[in-house]
């Protein structure tokens, strides 16, 4: 049996739009991205949405748009896609890495405090595996220190915490559908606010600096390329239009993955917490070892799940220990708990197609895996 970690469902109507619009002949800036965009805009509750070519492009363009510069320090989880830290060091802001909470995927506030500078200009806030962050409180704080936030939603499509979508508390929140999201465009990214100010400059920096009542070939400021086609646009609306359904689909299968390995020894796994109401959106399901394990250990399990066919992932080397950084002005602390979170972490595959039989395969083959390594403990203890 082959499981791959992530999967994109592809129905006949997504593939009719997506015709519909190679025979209009509006493949760019037509009708179907503008429906896109207000549909997005709609589901998230927010005035704007700005659909660009990749969540790496909707990072960037928030930091130009909140005007970070060459200097300024922007503080980010170092557990984190490498994305993230990439558009910072695009713009030449320095990245500021601050820890994850404890039994957390997301950053900590007290970290985020002792991290402040002069020069701090603004505040990354990542939803890491569609798990919320505490974002209301981050934004509060960023607020009364008078910094910009951008949240990362790009794994978090359609997350709540406190009845609040994740990527709508921030001054500007980014969004990515590539395959492996909850829902895609093929390639492809969003930026979402509140701020018409915000939303008016990002689609001038989007398309070369132009503005929507000027010239094609006036342009009011240094931009790029960054467009989206209507053929993408229309694939991302059909699955819009169905993502209630996805999410629902992604909890029911977690939870049939909580149900197989909650007697499992040697893992925890995340859940909702009652206490703020919130809401995953399932992107992967994370599964954490227990402290004894070794990332050689975790890259062992790694390893022969893959020879037994199953596709699991290692997210995410920590960004401050990436060998792209070398060299390059960054800081961090101690960031001690993000380290021995990345060493122990493996994602398990989740994608809304994964069959009961699929599952049994998968936490079958990782008990399998795991008494081997006990037994072999067992064994070295026993001989010691």
């Amino acid at each position: 049996m082959k499981v791959p970690l992530a999967c994109p469902e592809i129905t006949e109507t997504d593939i009719v739009a997506v015709v519909s619009v190679l025979r209009s002949g509006r493949l760019s800036l037509g009708p179907v991205l503008h429906e896109f965009e207000d549909a997005l805009a709609a589901f998230l509750n927010v005035r704007y949405a700005v659909a660009v070519n990749s969540g790496t492009s909707a990072l960037q363009l928030a930091l130009r748009a909140l005007n970070i510069v060459e200097g300024d320090e922007v503080i980010l989880p170092s557990f984190s896609f490498m994305a993230v830290t990439n558009a910072i060091l695009s713009e030449r802001a320095v990245p500021v890495f601050v820890d994850i909470a404890r039994g957390s995927c997301n950053m900590a506030l007290d970290s985020i405090e002792a991290a402040l500078s002069e020069r701090t200009r603004a505040i990354v806030i990542v939803h890491s595996f569609g798990c919320p962050a505490p974002a209301e409180e981050i934004v509060a704080f960023a607020r009364r220190h008078s910094l910009a936030t951008i949240e990362d939603a790009c794994e978090a499509l359609g997350s709540e915490r406190n009845g609040r979508k994740s990527g709508t508390l921030a001054d500007i929140g980014t969004l990515a559908f590539y395959p492996n999201k909850i829902i895609t465009t093929g390639e492809g990214g969003a930026l979402v606010t509140n701020s018409a100010a915000l939303a008016e400059r990002v689609r001038s920096l989007s398309n070369q600096g132009r503005i929507p009542c000027g010239d094609w070939f006036q342009h009011f400021e240094p931009g790029s390329s960054y467009r989206i086609s209507d053929i993408n646009c229309a694939l991302g609306l059909q699955q819009l239009a169905r993502i209630e359904t996805i999410l629902r689909r992604r909890e029911t299968v977690a939870e049939n993955y909580r149900a197989r390995l909650r007697a499992m020894s040697g893992v925890t796994f995340f859940g909702n917490d009652g206490r703020n109401q919130s809401r995953i959106s399932w992107f992967t399901f994370p599964v954490l070892l227990d402290p004894s394990f070794t990332r050689g250990d975790r890259d062992e399990i790694w390893t022969e799940l893959k020879r037994r066919g199953v596709e699991s992932g290692r997210y995410f080397a920590p960004s401050h220990l990436q060998p792209a950084l070398r060299g390059l002005p960054f800081q961090c602390g101690g960031l001690s708990e993000t380290i021995s979170f990345s060493e122990r972490l493996l994602c398990l595959p989740l994608f809304d197609s994964i069959t009961g039989e699929q599952l049994d395969f998968v936490c079958g083959s990782l008990a399998e895996i795991l008494d081997e390594i006990a037994s072999r403990r067992m064994a070295h203890a026993a001989v010691s």
